[in-house]
């Protein structure tokens, strides 16, 4: 039975650290992962559609997209008109064109809305399947962009439901710096009917619209990290295993997160250091498109510990938040 995220309130205090470096940034608000209700927050979690002035709760809202993912559930692979359709919708709204991304969007069925956050009321867009037929039949995942500022890096998120939590951390790497692309896979890895092996491992699958939104955002030298989950038994020595895929061009970055991620107390393994068994990212497509055209990459891994346990995640969004903040600001 799948465990579901239960945020407590000590994860709120561990990521005050995350908002007090916001800060710096001028944003304002909280940079809590959490899906659901704030401690004495009155009613149950938003997962439904924003209100009439476009307001939700944004951890919920994608929490609740995020728990509808299982094992049994569909994916159909996109044709490659509608990896283009969605891939061009992106692009064209980080170009500042609204209704041409629309019009590309609709061509796959796909729809774009505004949304703000209750929390902090920052506002993202968010591009989703049109339908939820649509989206529970096809599985092709979502993508929301903060709209405070340019486009400047994403987080992405490739394995939801399969990555217990690993959802989490994309929430809480978008709401805590500026310029953010969280790109979300929509089907779980191993999605029961899938009509071709692997086909919903978007990790691993270049015909996925998952891939090609990420492509897009590398064309454009956006840098990324891609967010993982692992099974305490594959690497026992480590909370969190530090990649720049395949290329070297996030290896600078691989180094800071490193860092940051021990002055949080976290065991790292580091593979340009050392071996990290079957952990390392090496054969990601994302990653290889983005060392073809010179972006830099982050492929992280976190252990089901560092997921399950509150403070550790904070740690873990809190040393993500300082790369992705460096990044936020124009630099790599």
């Amino acid at each position: 039975m799948r465990l579901k995220p239960e945020i407590s309130p000590l994860l709120a205090s561990v990521l005050v650290g995350t908002l007090t470096l916001t800060a710096l940034t001028g944003l304002t608000g909280c940079a809590d992962l959490s899906g659901r209700a704030r401690p004495g927050a009155a009613g149950a979690p938003d997962t439904g559609p924003p209100d009439a002035a476009g307001a939700v709760d944004l951890g919920a809202r994608i929490t609740g997209f995020t728990d509808g993912i299982t094992q049994n559930g569909h994916y159909r692979v996109p044709a490659a008109s509608d990896r283009r359709a969605v891939a061009d919708g992106v692009r064209l709204l980080i170009d500042g064109d609204r209704a041409a991304a629309e019009r590309s969007l609709a061509g796959a069925g796909y729809a774009l809305r505004t949304l703000a956050d209750r929390q902090d009321g920052r506002r993202y867009a968010e591009i989703a399947d049109a339908t939820r037929e649509g989206e529970t039949t096809r599985g092709w995942g979502r993508v929301y962009l903060a709209l405070q500022g340019p486009a400047r890096w994403s987080v992405q998120v490739p394995h939801p439901s399969a990555d217990q939590r690993t959802e989490q951390l994309g929430i809480g790497l978008l709401r805590g710096a500026p310029g953010g692309v969280l790109i979300l896979a929509g089907a779980h890895r191993n999605a029961a009917d899938s009509t071709d092996g692997d086909a919903a491992d978007v990790a691993h699958r270049a015909d996925s619209v998952f891939a090609a939104v990420a492509a897009v955002l590398a064309d454009r030298r956006l840098p990324a990290v891609q967010v993982h989950g692992f099974a305490d038994s594959s690497l026992p020595e480590h909370d969190v295993v530090v990649s720049p895929g395949k290329g070297d061009a996030g290896l600078p970055a691989a180094r800071r997160l490193s860092a940051a991620l021990g002055r949080e107390k976290l065991r790292v393994c580091e593979v340009w250091r050392r071996y990290c068994g079957r952990l390392e990212g090496r054969t990601n497509v994302e990653g290889d498109h983005a060392d073809a055209v010179g972006a830099p990459f982050l492929h992280v891994e976190h252990s089901r510990t560092v997921r399950f346990d509150d403070a550790l995640m904070g740690e873990a969004v809190r040393a993500l938040t300082e790369v992705v903040r460096r990044w936020g600001a124009g630099r790599a």
